[in-house]
């Protein structure tokens, strides 16, 4: 009888080499979370030495996210043909290179476009090391492996926001673009080393000597070798990649997915890029505005870790979505209790746990919706298309508060986006989980 290896893996306690796949896909994160949030913590310098006006700073703070949109949606899917580990490869290149080039520009609009190459690389490695750290977990543990990785970002943009009032000051902005370019390539280095392909990938593609380096990575996993490659099926569906994301019920998943990232994502950068400016508006001081910010970032440490241990638990799409239903409550009560800042503090400690435990469930669910020949399509997709929302969301809350919203009714309609996702992401969970019953069926009617 063939040998049914992804079911062992599930089914297997984790191993000490799959855990530590996992750790270098959370350095990945760390890397890309200082690559993209440099840029806030430089604008101010970098505004001072050019002389630059409000639309040209916000062009080379959302250039990076234009970047990650593109190379999410364009690039990432280019995994389920090449390999994870190539791409990722490919991604280092391009993020390392244009973040030293960024270092040696002498005008703004330069440094926009090398931003907005930076990006593409950074999404690039953010949606295949996402796939990559849940084709490399069992089924208890996936949610919190993609989860703990998640918290990478939020720890690469902590140690940017120190090392940039460190080092400014005395040595130039110019010098951190440096320290992230040459950190990025000694992760290159290091991935070349240490990282393996995705069994998944070997799998469903069968590149050459796919059975040598199936037999390195279960060896590490102190699991029996295999004599031949064991036969899969592969995505029968007709029409070209993207049409499988959308082929019978997939496609309703597949919307709801987009759907609930739009929001999310749409939700999460309000409350980061906004928050510290209506907070003074409220009165707060701008002393006080930016450590509430710093809280938020901090929370979302320990929110991705905290959905992952409770998704072990339960139903990731349960978590996520009671994750959701706090996050609305705190975005209302963090508004309610603006004007005492002790109580403000602690709210918005809790606020960031909750919205970055959001967006962490959102990326450990997405990978478990696809196969793995278009899985780097479908979350590569659904990450740009969060993307999309991020990009939008600053803009539509400036829009608002031109036209004299008040900030406690802004904050409430961006409350009811993350309920607006909850009934996305219910939905998705039955329709997935109808789906799974389905193929279980199936398979056990197989004469």
């Amino acid at each position: 009888m063939e040998r049914d290896v992804l079911s062992e893996i599930n089914q297997n306690q984790m191993s000490r080499y799959q855990w530590f796949v996992i750790t270098i896909c959370l350095c990945l994160n760390i890397i890309d979370g200082f690559d993209v949030m440099v840029m806030a913590f430089t604008a101010p310098s970098v505004s001072a030495e050019w002389s630059l006006s409000g639309a040209q700073i916000g062009l080379l703070l959302s250039s990076g996210l234009f970047g990650m949109a593109a190379g999410s949606i364009f690039l990432a899917p280019l995994a389920d043909r090449i390999g994870r580990r190539l791409l990722i490869l490919i991604c280092l290149v391009i993020a390392g290179l244009s973040m030293i080039a960024c270092a040696f520009v002498h005008s703004h609009s330069l440094l926009a476009v090398l931003r907005f190459i930076t990006g593409i690389g950074v999404g690039g490695i953010l949606a295949s090391s996402n796939v990559l750290a849940s084709e490399y977990a069992n089924a208890r543990w996936r949610s919190l492996a993609v989860s703990l990785m998640s918290t990478g970002y939020g720890i690469g943009a902590t140690l940017g926001g120190i090392l940039s009032l460190v080092l400014i000051e005395h040595l130039g902005w110019r010098l951190i673009f440096l320290v992230g370019g040459l950190t990025t390539m000694l992760m290159l280095l290091m991935s070349m080393w240490l990282l393996p392909e995705s069994l998944d990938y070997l799998f469903a593609k069968k590149p050459k000597q796919a059975l040598e380096k199936v037999n390195t990575v279960m060896q590490r996993m102190e699991l029996n070798p295999l004599s031949a490659l064991p036969h899969y099926e592969k995505n029968q569906n007709k029409g070209g990649e993207v049409a499988k994301l959308f082929h019978g019920q997939l496609g309703f998943q597949t919307f709801c997915l987009w759907g609930a990232f739009f929001m999310v994502m749409f939700g999460f950068y309000f409350v980061m890029s906004w928050t510290p400016k209506i907070l003074i508006s409220m009165g707060m001081s701008p002393d006080q505005s930016v450590s509430t910010g710093i809280l938020i970032s901090i929370g979302g440490i320990f929110g991705a870790a905290i959905i992952g241990l409770l998704a072990s638990r339960m139903k990731i799409f349960h978590a996520l979505s009671l994750f959701l239903g706090l996050t609305a409550a705190c975005v209302f009560l963090f508004v309610a209790v603006s004007s005492q800042v002790g109580i403000a503090l602690i709210v918005g400690l809790l606020l960031g746990t909750l919205i970055n435990g959001c967006v962490a469930g959102l990326y450990s669910i997405s990978p478990t919706i696809y196969s793995a020949d278009i899985r780097s399509r479908g979350v590569g997709y659904a990450i740009g298309f969060g993307r999309i929302g991020a990009i939008l969301s600053p803009t539509v809350a400036g829009i608002f508060l031109d036209q004299g919203v008040a900030p406690a009714t802004l904050y409430a309609y961006y409350g009811i986006v993350f309920i607006l996702a909850i009934f996305l992401i219910l939905s998705l969970g039955k329709a997935f989980y109808r789906q799974q019953k389905v193929q279980i069926y199936s398979m056990k009617t197989v004469p």
